[in-house]
């Protein structure tokens, strides 16, 4: 009775501070488990391999959104992004190194909606940004402000770092296992490792606040290089049955440099042999990651928290494994704007609902807060209610993702540029892609999507889409209120 007493009171402090709406429905749970550089095509949700049977599960219980997109393929301008519900202009942050409070130290969090309305709110693991795989264990660049309690364990991964095969020999010197791609089969089981001790912290605390309204924030550092994961995992992905993309011998003529500028020289010259190894131990960590959500899900029945409690998985962004010759983030291709989207809140009906439309990362703070009844400052998404409600409604948002190239000096006055800096940025509607290099002074792309999925065929130039080029260009101009 004690604990139902401390919990009916924590809803009436939430309600009496005018954080959630006075018509709000009882309250529902938050858990949001968040996958790094994670690939929709690794998941059998998304037509991927069939060896991540508990995301596919979710993805059966809940809606899969099938066109959902990062607002900047890199892990911190991502995060920054999707946890405020601001666009990385708005925040200022487009790279790994700048925590989003020095530019917008008044902004309020996702997690801090649901800390005023009285919610118990956690992590565990990495939801802000961390450097992989040194700031493992660490806070990173982490918001005191958006928890009220932390966890960062750290596994044998870390202490296996002497074992790991990378394409490039000084990263384990350098500290560069995150940055090139890099691998193990490990020794050991799921719970030695970082993403297990994840799994299982996030658990236990599920355990301590069945009796509270929560949000938990469960941050997997799997799949990102290195790809590490016991040997099991690596088992279920033979070599001989990995096909490898295909990329036309003349394809990097066919659209701007820039376009390509995420391209390391070590990786253009792998063998097919180590493409298939990399690919590999990739959706080994995949798996691995998956069967650690396994742990997380099962609690949540266990604990009889399952019909109470919105489940939401995602990744901070997409993933390249050789598509147009590329390998990890940092594209403005479809394969890293494109993130796994998953909702499950089990008041809606229904199973293995599918939703067309294009949604964004930055939607997901509007989201939650209407889910749960809660007041949210404005931010600079939309609730994607509406999409639970009918996956298929008419729905006229495009989503926008942008990316950076080259390098500026963001200390010292006069601020000056290591090399020029300039903005990629992109549109996608339902049917294309429009992208524009430093305002298209450095070449454009455009894609039909429903004709090339693949983005091979640039039409920028092509007479017959002038106009729908011209359209999109303005939707890039009308969004954009940063750096071109």
């Amino acid at each position: 009775m004690r604990i139902r007493g401390l919990w009916l009171g924590l809803v009436l402090l939430g309600s009496a501070s005018g954080s959630a709406r006075a018509d709000a429905p009882a309250r529902m749970n938050v858990l949001m488990i968040v996958s790094d550089d994670l690939t929709n095509n690794a998941l059998g949700a998304y037509g991927g391999p069939r060896e991540t049977p508990n995301v596919d599960a979710l993805a059966r219980r809940g809606v899969r959104f099938d066109r959902a997109y990062c607002q900047f393929p890199l892990c911190n301008p991502s995060r920054a992004s999707f946890l405020t519900g601001l666009r990385p202009d708005t925040l200022r942050v487009y790279e790994n190194a700048t925590q989003f409070r020095k530019n917008r130290p008044d902004a309020q969090s996702l997690p801090q909606t649901f800390r005023k309305a009285g919610y118990a709110v956690a992590r565990v693991g990495k939801l802000y940004h961390y450097g992989i795989p040194a700031q493992i264990g660490t806070d990173g660049l982490d918001d005191p402000s958006s928890w009220e309690r932390t966890v960062n364990p750290r596994g044998r991964d870390k202490d296996d770092e002497d074992k790991i095969f990378s394409l490039t020999p000084d990263a384990r010197g350098a500290g560069r296992f995150g940055a090139t791609l890099s691998w193990l089969a490990a020794d050991g089981s799921d719970a030695e490792q970082t993403d297990g001790k994840i799994a299982l912290e996030i658990a236990g605390l599920l355990r301590q606040y069945a009796d509270r309204p929560f949000f938990l924030g469960c941050g997997f550092f799997r799949p990102h290089t290195p790809y590490v994961a016991p040997k099991a995992y690596f088992d279920r992905h033979p070599t001989g049955s990995i096909a490898l993309p295909v990329v036309p011998a003349d394809h990097r003529q066919s659209a701007p440099p820039p376009a390509f500028g995420s391209s390391k020289k070590e990786q253009e010259v792998m063998t097919d042999d180590l493409r298939r190894q990399a690919i590999r131990a990739y959706r080994a960590s995949a798996s691995f990651m998956d069967a650690q959500i396994g742990v997380v899900l099962k609690a949540l029945d266990d604990l009889k928290l399952a019909d109470r409690t919105i489940v939401v998985f995602l990744s901070d962004h997409g993933y390249h494994l050789g598509e147009h010759g590329l390998w990890q983030k940092m594209s403005l291709f479809e394969n890293s704007a494109r993130v796994p989207l998953i909702i499950d809140d089990p008041r809606r009906p229904g199973q293995d609902r599918y939703c067309p439309r294009t949604v964004e990362l930055v939607d997901l703070h509007a989201t939650l807060a209407d889910l749960c009844g809660l007041d949210a400052p404005k931010t600079d998404g939309t609730s994607l209610r509406p999409l639970l409600d009918d996956p298929d409604r008419a729905w006229d948002r495009p989503a926008f993702t942008q990316v950076s190239r080259g390098t500026p000096i963001t200390t010292g006055e006069p601020k000056k540029q290591q090399s020029p800096w300039f903005m990629g940025r992109s549109v996608r509607t339902e049917r294309y892609r429009y992208t524009e290099w430093d305002g298209g002074k450095k070449g454009a792309q455009l894609y039909d999507e429903e004709a090339d999925p693949g983005e091979l065929a640039n039409l920028a130039d092509n007479p017959a889409h002038a106009r729908d080029r011209e359209r999109l260009s303005a939707l890039l101009r009308a969004n954009a209120t940063g750096p071109r």
